[in-house]
């Protein structure tokens, strides 16, 4: 048993979507959560740069004793994963796009997969299609705007809206009949996306399997909470103690 509190990292709000799975599906773990926020959105900018952010991010999350850490944004897995592995002696769960449920719910075999552009251009993303994807045609697109939308707080709005349909309708024209959340702002959007996809759309958010891994690497170190442990939930920011507040105020609605 180990009570020490697992790690989530995230650009910003996003990885709050991975957050929440977690503590539903386990408990009596502390977690402490790191949304940047200071630097959010990462899609756009330089991987140099972003690495930058994530290793700072990684060594204040280590500094409360974290026992395992999750990369809670695709962008960060792809651009800083393999490295954070080689470089810390912990437990580290990736984000990927759920590509290989997609393909075998499909039956269309057209499946939509909205991400950002780093993401989708990346060689991984190309890997990852041609792991699981073989016979079933992936149509990408980028969620102009998403990610800023969940940060403002204005999924409501009318604009949002517009970009919710702007990036789904041309996958429905196209035939898909399973829409993967390849970001995890997105899932904050998800009624949204849902409303314009139709109910003939499966949507799949990669975040409850996320925390079926972390629950399977808990048990195969031997690093769960102890059953009586009480949970604590800290909120860390590089934008500063209103960012943090803001994270949690979040969460403890979700």
């Amino acid at each position: 048993m180990n009570n020490s509190p697992i790690g989530v990292f995230d650009s910003g709000m996003g990885g709050l979507s991975v957050w929440r799975e977690i503590r539903k599906a386990l408990p009596h773990e502390t977690i402490i959560y790191y949304g940047d926020g200071a630097n959010c959105p990462y899609g756009e900018k330089p991987a140099s740069e972003v690495l930058g952010y994530i290793d700072s991010a990684v060594r204040e999350l280590l500094s409360h004793k974290t026992k395992l850490i999750v990369l809670a944004c695709n962008t960060a897995t792809l651009i800083a994963v393999k490295y954070l592995r080689q470089i810390y002696d912990i437990p580290f769960v990736g984000m990927e796009p759920a590509i290989k449920p997609a393909t075998a719910a499909t039956h269309t075999g057209k499946i939509g997969v909205l991400a950002t552009r780093t993401s989708l251009g990346s060689d991984w993303f190309g890997e990852l299609s041609g792991k699981y994807a073989k016979g079933v045609k992936i149509i990408p697109a980028v969620g102009e705007g998403f990610v800023e939308a969940v940060e403002n707080g204005t999924e409501q709005s009318e604009s949002t809206r517009l970009l919710v349909e702007n990036a789904v309708h041309p996958l429905i024209e196209a035939g898909v009949d399973c829409l993967v959340l390849g970001c995890t702002h997105y899932p904050f959007l998800a009624s949204q996306i849902a409303e314009a996809a139709g109910s003939n759309i499966r949507i799949i958010d990669p975040s409850p399997a996320i925390a079926r891994r972390v629950a399977s690497l808990l048990d195969q170190y031997d690093i769960k909470a102890d059953q009586s442990h009480t949970p604590e939930y800290l909120f860390l920011s590089a934008a500063g103690a209103d960012y943090s507040a803001r994270l949690r105020k979040r969460a403890m609605s979700l």
